[in-house]
């Protein structure tokens, strides 16, 4: 089963107030370029859609297809449903975007939940999972509801992340109507940061398992940085694909492997159980970043959210009480608990930052889990990487001649890919990196992006409520995110400089 990246057309209505307008890739269905508006009437900002396919949230290894959707047109009633106007070809059941949602977040992400159990203490942990779960899928909730209210609002059938997030400031106070296009860039930035830092963490992943298991058979033992840069180079050409059907066998493959290692890796977890007394309960408040960043990392998933809501059949069934949201996302929460917990209570103060590593090192079906779990991370790379660089080819492509656009092309993913592999190798220790790349992209683009976008979207209409319990409530989120985001860097960053000086 596969998801699209969205991309949804819609048209400007005739209004004072500046409108984002999404374009789709149907060039025959829009009028092509920045509308040109005259002195006297509104400027219209034109917006490419560029959130995360679904498939890409958490390390999953499923497939990707782009589909083409046309946008429906405005319409003059007051009473505008944007979902009446959605024309989607292949519209998603809930119960598959049900399946979409679990498909997308359980990835590679829930192997490092028993290290971030190992920051926080068994007890705190199980809490602090459920707490900081429950929180980010409050978050997905402000996002989607805001995106509701602004396609009625501006008369849009569908929008981006992005799209919300500058739509957003142009409806909110006039300060911040000039940072509207900086807020689209941003959430744009940190969304391919986010991506790019899971594709070094993903090369960290492959050849800190493939050392591990190779090491036991050869007398010469070769560093995880040189298997980094070993691995790096057949990525090199794998990304130079640039029809995402190709690489489909591949994903394929990788689903197979990761769900047979990772059921595997359950069985050694599940046997021989010490008692819940032997490990600590709460561990000292320093390690809490560590945690935050690595429970963010695996559970947030707030960059596909608007391509699942977009393509669903019936959009208002994706929020609310009770809705698909919420039953997938307590289902992912449950899992990961479940994961942290029991993984944490097997290996203790000994728990890696992917519980793989953990596993015999002389034990064969223990080396065989290592190998297939690495390989489906190593083909997921391809399809991880696909979407930054999607983002930033949309960016840089108008900007050269269409004789050099191939060759620019190529060159753009080279240099990606060995730029993540020069990352993966100054830092190749797992469980900080997983734990600044949530603590930096996911806790501002999970809590502090929706947070803002709320406060700007109900400014005036309907206000922030009786006490103005909105502004305080959703200063509390940005208070949240970004402690989380200082804490966590700083944490990790130390974690970094102890390995580096050899205090680790």
């Amino acid at each position: 089963m596969t998801l699209a990246v969205i991309s949804g057309t819609g048209q400007a209505c005739d209004t004072k107030i500046p409108t984002v307008v999404s374009s789709g890739y149907d060039s025959e269905k829009t009028q092509g370029g920045r509308n040109n508006a005259s002195i006297g009437q509104p400027k219209f900002i034109r917006s490419d859609m560029a959130d995360v396919p679904v498939q890409q949230a958490a390390g999953s290894t499923l497939p990707l297809v782009i589909t083409r959707k046309k946008g429906g047109g405005d319409s003059d009633d007051g009473n505008y449903n944007p979902f009446e106007h959605r024309k989607v070809e292949h519209p998603t059941s809930d119960l598959e975007t049900f399946v979409h949602l679990l498909k997308g977040s359980l990835g590679s992400g829930i192997l490092a939940m028993p290290m971030a159990f190992s920051h926080a203490g068994l007890w705190f942990g199980l809490v602090a999972t459920f707490a900081v779960g429950t929180l980010c899928t409050y978050c997905v909730h402000v996002l989607v509801k805001c995106a509701h209210i602004l396609c009625r609002r501006r008369k849009i059938p569908m929008m981006g992340f992005a799209d919300v997030a500058e739509q957003a400031f142009l409806d909110g106070p006039p300060a911040l109507n000039r940072w509207s296009r900086f807020i689209r860039f941003m959430v744009n930035t940190f969304l391919v940061l986010d991506l790019l830092g899971c594709c070094c963490i993903y090369l960290v992943f492959v050849a800190t398992n493939v050392e591990q298991v190779v090491s036991v058979y050869l007398e010469t033992v070769l560093s995880v940085r040189v298997w980094i840069m070993i691995v790096t180079v057949p990525l090199i050409f794998m990304c130079l694909v640039r029809n995402l059907k190709f690489l489909t066998p591949f994903s394929m493959i990788a689903n197979i492997l990761m769900f047979v290692g990772i059921v595997i890796t359950f069985i050694y977890m599940f046997t021989d159980l010490p008692a819940p007394s032997e490990r600590p309960g709460l561990v000292a408040v320093s390690e809490w970043p560590l945690f935050f960043g690595t429970v963010i990392f695996a559970l947030e998933g707030i960059g596909v959210v608007m391509s699942l809501e977009n393509d669903m059949r019936n959009p208002t069934h994706f929020i609310g009480c009770p809705s698909v949201l919420n039953f997938g996302m307590g289902l992912v929460i449950a899992l990961y608990t479940l994961v942290g917990f029991f993984g944490f209570l097997k290996y203790g103060p000994d728990t890696e930052a992917s519980i793989t590593l953990n596993l015999p090192v002389e034990d064969k079906l223990a080396q065989s889990v290592k190998l297939m779990i690495a390989i489906a991370i190593f083909f997921t790379f391809t399809l991880q990487f696909y979407v930054p660089v999607s983002i930033l080819w949309k960016g840089l492509e108008h900007k050269i001649r269409p004789e050099r656009q191939n060759i620019s092309e190529y060159g753009l993913r080279v240099a990606l890919v060995v730029l993540c592999g020069g990352i993966a190798v100054a830092l190749p220790n797992l469980g900080p990196f997983i734990s600044l790349i949530g603590a930096v992209c996911l806790s501002t683009l999970g809590m502090i992006v929706p947070a803002t976008i709320e406060l700007a979207v109900y400014h005036e209409d309907p206000g922030y409520g009786r006490f103005n319990w909105r502004l305080w409530k959703n200063s509390g989120l940005i208070l949240f995110g970004v402690v989380g985001f200082v804490a966590g860097t700083y944490v990790s960053i130390i974690e970094f400089h102890a390995e580096f000086s050899g205090g680790h």
